[in-house]
């Protein structure tokens, strides 16, 4: 329905829409213009509405305040969200009085373009704002090199070279700038016109200002034969500000589709039986509540379910944590996302995909993207600065010459430009982007990536961890712990065992290493194997498979994850799996407590295995038996207390919890979706590496600061030397490069060599506060 609807706006109107923070704007068909967005509009129940619209342009934290209040300041608007990562402008209200097209007129009006959500079409936009870049900076490459080429022949040549080889290099420099600059320089021109057409300012504003007025005038003095001209400096400008800007749209773009990967684990079709019992494939959405959907063995759930006929085993871990299958019986709940292993199952929908487990996460990721782009990195605080200071320098230094020193229109107008140009932010732009990618390099040196550009501040500023358990602490797999000692014995088990892929089967199977395989093994899904093993009768499988009371046990307090094993008559013996300690795990807690953080466990998984994880690991807090919701609350909860939480987690039911983190670390075995959420992926089996991303993270903010520092004294130093009029092409040239290069060569810097326990300078190890209120209790 969104595609028929834009294939039918997009003749009425084509509107360049641009971002007043800065960004490239974009072609978009615009909604405001007759076209009516009603047939967007979604009930929600009562009185109350709902529509979804993309957003094009906005990009900081200034866009989504403007946006965000200019709706809000609506009749009857009950709640509005914008998120920067997706572009998704979600907007609530109740009652028939508001007009849906008001609100599409009041984005519009604030200057960003607006069509029916898509995230196929944002995503496209994405990648063409990086090609645009890509080939803006290639030009602006090729020019600033040969520019350069007969700049500095000019000076080497300075009072040798006669005038008519001068004007030649320098029409020679034109041919080459001029057209160069027109096309490197539209990221930054088209910005500029679009912030002041919404009566805003922004960087591209002084920097369209110099790169324009520096042509103009290198142009005027070619035509009258004077000693210098700017091209080289304009050229060499863009050049080094689209570095930095391609570098952080690339890094931007990594972290962008983690919700939309999350509906990829939903399933498209499900199996719907009729009122006359027939089974029929239907997409997803079309499944309401009371529905009755035949889950076949293997396939995903697309809905949440509730079990009416049959029993079978769960792979649940995705969305729950809980390491070991779970078994569901009649009245038993699959929630979507979760594998059947056993078993088809017939089931009753509980609601429709929209209200589902997987879609509430998916909503709960978006909140957290949302907070996470309004967050300022140092180089879009040091910027807001930039602007107004370098103006009011630039028209001083006119004034100034023109009224004070008496040097005319001329004079004046070529030292206010060269001001500009010599004060126009190349190190300043360089000073973020550079020191992430040089981080980035030496974090995948040991074995970290780094997916989100303002990631590195963002954990370098956290003070507390909050990891779940299960492939997070602990590796996630089943380990063979308890096993009978007779060498036969285990053979034996192990001869069933590979016939099945069960994650305990597998886990016998790799303590015992390769074998024979039995003959004609049967496997009762969720249940157990049995076969016949010299002439007799085994099994192996669940308690109550080989005929024990599993109630019995429970009441024993044995519930760990088991396989029994009977041969014949003979009682049956206990195999103990348990899902390990990654092998570093309590030097690493001992290293974050070291390095000042706390660090709390949060797991969906049983009190018992957590608290035995957390005891073994030495975490004194923790929580278990979470939904993702709660674990979004506590990391909400932590927030609000002025805290700023790094999340550690690997499975689905950690992904809203990731992205509402101040920073956030998936491990290389966690599920796709988790890692897309995440800024940061450890590789490998250690945890180690996240002691060197932290280390990292702290060493990259300050080689930020220092840059930052470094490019505001060159601001003041360079701006009375331009201010006085000594300041030719030359000087600009030399001081602009030279200011970029020590940025990148500060950048460089080599670190101290990573320790994992790093002596704390402060204060001793924290202790874990009180367990807040939550689903398991646990006491220390």
């Amino acid at each position: 329905m969104i595609e028929s609807a834009v294939g039918n706006l997009a003749p009425i109107s084509d509107a360049k829409i641009g971002c007043p923070s800065g960004l490239e704007p974009l072609v978009v068909s615009s909604l405001t213009e007759g076209a009516d967005p009603s047939a967007f509009v979604k009930a929600q129940g009562g009185n109350g509405f709902s529509l979804e619209l993309l957003v094009r342009g906005a990009k900081c934290g200034g866009c989504l305040a403007r946006i965000e209040g200019k709706v809000r300041a609506l009749p009857d608007v009950e709640d509005v969200r914008l998120n920067l990562t997706t572009g998704r402008l979600t907007v609530g209200w109740r009652g028939r009085a508001l007009n849906p097209h008001a609100i599409t007129q009041a984005v519009a009006g604030l200057g960003y373009g607006v069509a029916p959500f898509d995230a196929d079409l944002k995503r496209s936009d994405d990648k063409k704002e990086a090609r645009e870049l890509l080939k803006c900076l290639a030009v602006a490459a090729f020019a600033a090199a040969n520019v350069m080429l007969l700049s500095v022949s000019v000076w080497a040549g300075h009072g040798e070279m006669s005038q008519a080889t001068r004007d030649l290099f320098h029409w020679l420099s034109g041919l080459i700038a001029l057209p160069a600059a027109a096309y490197a320089g539209r990221p930054f021109f088209k910005s500029a016109l679009n912030a002041l057409r919404v009566g805003q300012v922004n960087m591209d504003v002084p920097i369209s200002l110099g790169v324009t007025l520096a042509c103009a005038m290198s142009i005027y003095e070619t035509m009258k034969s004077g000693d210098h001209a700017f091209f080289d400096a304009a050229v060499m400008l863009l050049f080094f500000l689209l570095i930095g800007r391609y570098l952080d749209v690339t890094l931007r773009a990594k972290a962008r589709a983690a919700a939309g990967d999350l509906m990829a684990l939903r399933a498209t079709a499900v199996t719907r039986m009729d009122a006359d019992n027939i089974a029929r494939s239907v997409p997803v959405r079309e499944i309401v509540a009371g529905d009755r959907i035949l889950l076949a063995s293997g396939e995903r759930a697309g809905v949440d379910l509730e079990i009416f006929r049959g029993q079978t085993l769960i792979d649940a871990s995705l969305v729950t944590g809980e390491s070991a299958p779970v078994e569901v019986a009649l009245g038993g709940r699959i929630y979507s996302g979760s594998i059947n292993l056993g078993p088809s199952v017939e089931a009753r929908a509980i609601a429709s995909a929209d209200d589902s487990l997987l879609a509430d996460i998916a909503r709960l990721m978006e909140a957290g993207e949302q907070g996470r782009s309004t967050y300022r990195v140092l180089a879009e605080r040091a910027a807001r600065l930039y602007v107004p200071v370098v103006h009011t320098l630039a028209a001083s230094c006119f004034l100034a010459w023109l009224f004070v020193f008496k040097g005319g229109f001329e004079v004046a107008a070529y030292n206010a430009i060269a001001l500009l140009i010599i004060t126009c932010p190349c190190a300043l732009a360089l000073a973020a982007p550079v020191v992430q990618i040089v981080a980035v390099g030496r974090m995948f040196k040991r074995h970290v990536l780094v997916k989100s550009g303002d990631a590195l501040q963002r954990l370098a500023e956290c003070d507390v961890v909050a990891m779940d358990k299960t492939g997070t602490l602990t590796l996630g797999r089943p380990v063979l712990v308890l096993a009978p000692e007779d060498k036969q014995t285990l053979a034996q088990a192990a001869m069933l065992a590979r016939a099945s892929r069960h994650p305990l089967s597998r886990a016998l199977v790799n303590a015992v290493g390769a074998g024979p395989l039995a003959q004609d093994v049967v496997e009762e899904a969720g249940q157990g194997l049995q076969a016949v093993l010299e002439g007799v009768s085994v099994k192996l499988g669940s308690a109550r498979f080989v005929g024990l009371d599993p109630k019995l046990r429970e009441a024993q307090g044995l519930t760990h994850a088991e396989m029994w094993f009977k041969w014949g008559d003979e009682p049956p013996l206990r195999f103990l799996f348990e899902d390990q300690l990654r092998p570093d795990a309590r030097a690493v807690i001992a290293g974050l407590h070291a390095r000042g953080l706390e660090v709390e466990l949060i797991s969906g998984d049983r009190l018992p295995a957590v608290a035995a994880a957390a005891n073994a690991a030495g975490i004194t807090q923790f929580t278990a038996g979470m939904t993702p919701r709660q674990k979004t609350e506590r990391i909400e909860a932590l927030k609000a207390k002025g805290r700023r939480p790094l999340v550690l987690g690997d499975g689905l039911n950690d992904a809203a919890a990731l992205t509402s983190g101040h920073a956030s670390i998936s491990p290389g075995s966690a599920a796709d979706l988790s890692q897309n959420a995440a800024d940061l992926v450890l590789q490998g089996d250690s945890l180690l590496p996240l002691l060197a991303a932290i280390d990292g993270s702290r060493a990259a903010k300050r080689r930020m600061l220092e840059n930052f520092a470094f490019a505001a004294l060159y601001n003041v130093v360079a701006v009375p030397i331009a201010f006085a009029g000594w300041v030719t092409p030359l000087v600009a040239a030399l001081a602009m490069s030279g200011s970029s290069i020590l940025v990148t060569l500060n950048a460089l810097r080599t670190d101290p060599p990573f320790r994992a326990h790093k002596r704390r300078k402060d204060t001793a190890t924290p202790q874990g506060q009180a367990n807040h209120a939550g689903p398991a209790v646990v006491a220390r």
